[in-house]
């Protein structure tokens, strides 16, 4: 089996006490322990904000090796410019993850499109050119127009995900696109009967990719609490 990184959206929850952090626990050492729980987090703070180097650093110090942060791009490239000529602020916002890549630690950069945003191929191809290789990139496409053989094609030339998100209103096809595999679990409930399921879609495209998988945060914990036992379950069994 390939790599399994499971989170959630986030960690900044006092909520969560003190089913998933322990009672007590201060805000400040939610990171770190919840670093020790699971494998990887979301961040959606880098949508509106640019967080500076010393914040990306104390993130890194506060987890061990083989911890990820996986990015959300900054709103600007996808709500403002809407992924047209957009190649310098790309190459910006991920300047500005350096210290993360440079501890080894930056995992995909999510490209979270708004749900307006219909398919456009030339759009999206000059926009995939703009990656840089030796990262990892994800998109979320929100308006179903996008999901079509000729947009997967491109995305696999450069080795792009396709972003496999569901909610109550929405799925994505579960479409394998590049080497490693990004899911946003996000219905408003995960029963029992439907986190096997969960479970069965992550092992089986682990069996070929890496795979990168984020559970719904919220202000209540059981996201947090599915996706730690999901990472316990899966690693038991690998």
């Amino acid at each position: 089996m390939n790599k399994l990184r499971i989170g959630t959206s986030g960690w900044a929850y006092a909520s969560w006490k003190p089913d998933f952090y322990p009672q007590g626990t201060p805000s400040a050492k939610f990171l770190g322990y919840y670093a020790t729980q699971l494998n990887c987090v979301e961040v959606n703070y880098t949508f509106r904000s640019r967080p500076a180097a010393k914040t990306l650093e104390n993130w890194c110090n506060s987890t061990p090796g083989g911890f990820s942060f996986a990015v959300k791009a900054h709103q600007r490239i996808t709500h403002v410019k809407r992924l047209k000529d957009a190649g310098a602020d790309i190459a910006s916002f991920y300047e500005s993850l350096r210290p993360l890549s440079a501890m080894g630690k930056l995992g995909p950069v999510l490209f979270q499109l708004p749900p307006f945003l219909k398919i456009d191929y030339d759009r999206l191809q000059s926009f995939l050119e703009c990656i840089p290789e030796e990262t990892r990139a994800a998109i979320e496409f929100r308006n179903e127009s996008w999901f079509n053989e000729a947009v997967f094609k491109a995305m696999r030339e450069h080795n792009v995900a396709l972003c496999i998100a569901e909610s109550d209103e929405m799925q994505v096809p579960e479409v394998h696109t590049a080497n490693f595999a990004y899911y946003r679990f996000r219905r408003s409930d995960y029963p029992e009967t439907v986190m096997r399921e969960v479970a069965n879609r992550v092992t089986n495209a682990a069996t070929e990719r890496d795979v990168y998988a984020f559970l719904k945060h919220e202000e209540t914990p059981g996201g947090a609490l599915n996706a730690r036992h999901l990472l316990q379950t899966l690693s038991l069994a690998a």
